[in-house]
């Protein structure tokens, strides 16, 4: 354990069985999050990230899901070390989670008001109305108008915005030193995007969190985030700075992603899509697993799983292409960003 780092995950690996298959879902993961830094990341679905997420806080139905091996280590101490009664005292207090949808995880039956306060009191061990003035509080802090009134009112009566923001006030109810956020702006249209975004930056600094943003969208890691993890495959295709995953990119993966953004300068009408489809981890590849879509593969990226390359002390990449015996590769001008 670094103590430099908040969060360290060493090793992760997770999965699931499902009548005889036994699916690879995460498969070696290490990242780390230092205090007050937003890290995403970031794959299309199917990749990871959510289960490598739900793991921090052991969110893995177990059965089917299991985590196999690996270290999660927070404040210097092993979380998969301890026990289940553990995690029920951290969850929301010292590591919370917005979830993808928030309607199907707000409670339609209860009103808004205490599903918020309900957090607090079993954390906090306050009373009821104590635990409803800290949600008024809330629901101010994150922008939600006559937090009073809406106290009363019920998830089906606020708009998808609203409801977003419901799930980021109950997961900031306990000061949380972290806070992980899963697609936190994918129901929602571009402008309750923009506005959720800047919320969250505004909430990341007032209250010093540390945040991980999960997300396809690199658009959000553009206005949010301070590092990137790439994954694919349940694997971890490139880590590094937002600005050298937007303007050095080494993985094809990321090459791929970054070709797919529209860009207003740009006089191609159609989008460069990633041609094929993700791999199947009840059957994971032996090589790299980006390998049968990558234009540039080689034989050794079938046979034989790269390995972790530095291009800086931030930045690490896990692709053939770096290797010093390879093809001189250089980054394609469709997935080129101007600084």
């Amino acid at each position: 354990m670094n103590k430099d780092y908040l969060l360290e995950v060493n090793n992760l690996q997770v999965t699931f069985k499902t009548n005889n298959t036994e699916v690879h879902a995460v498969r070696g993961v290490n990242f780390q999050l230092k205090e007050k830094e937003t890290l995403a990341i970031v794959g299309e679905s199917g990749s990871g990230k959510s289960v490598t997420a739900q793991s921090i806080i052991k969110l893995i139905s177990e059965p089917p899901g299991k985590i196999n091996n690996g270290s999660i280590f927070y404040k210097g101490e092993d979380l998969l070390t301890k026990p289940e009664r553990y995690f029920s005292s951290i969850r929301g207090k010292e590591i919370s989670m917005i979830f993808q949808d928030p309607m199907s995880s707000l409670n339609p039956t209860l009103k808004i008001g205490r599903q918020i306060a309900e957090t607090i009191i079993r954390h906090e061990k306050v009373n009821k109305e104590t635990a409803y003035k800290r949600t008024i509080e809330l629901l101010k802090l994150v922008g939600i108008p006559n937090p009073e009134k809406r106290i009363d009112q019920y998830p089906y009566e606020f708009s998808g915005g609203m409801r977003q923001r419901v799930m980021i006030a109950i997961a900031l109810s306990c000061n949380p030193k972290i806070l992980i956020a899963d697609e936190p702006t994918t129901a929602l249209d571009v402008t309750i995007q923009a506005q959720i975004i800047e919320l969250l930056n505004d909430l990341q600094q007032k209250l010093n969190m540390s945040t991980i943003i999960i997300t396809h969208d690199l658009g959000v890691v553009a206005n949010m985030a301070h590092r990137v993890v790439v994954m694919y495959g349940g694997k971890v295709a490139e880590t590094g700075t937002v600005d050298e995953i937007f303007y050095q990119p080494k993985h094809p993966y990321t090459w791929g992603l970054l070709s797919s953004i529209p860009k207003l300068d740009s006089k191609e009408k159609k989008l460069i899509a990633i041609d094929g489809s993700p791999p199947n981890l009840a059957n994971p590849p032996k090589g790299c697993p980006f390998a049968p879509r990558c234009p540039y593969a080689m034989k050794v990226c079938i046979e034989q799983s790269p390995g972790i390359v530095s291009s800086s002390d931030t930045q690490k990449t896990a692709c053939w292409l770096l290797d010093e015996q390879a093809p001189i590769t250089d980054t394609p001008e469709t997935a080129r960003i101007e600084g």
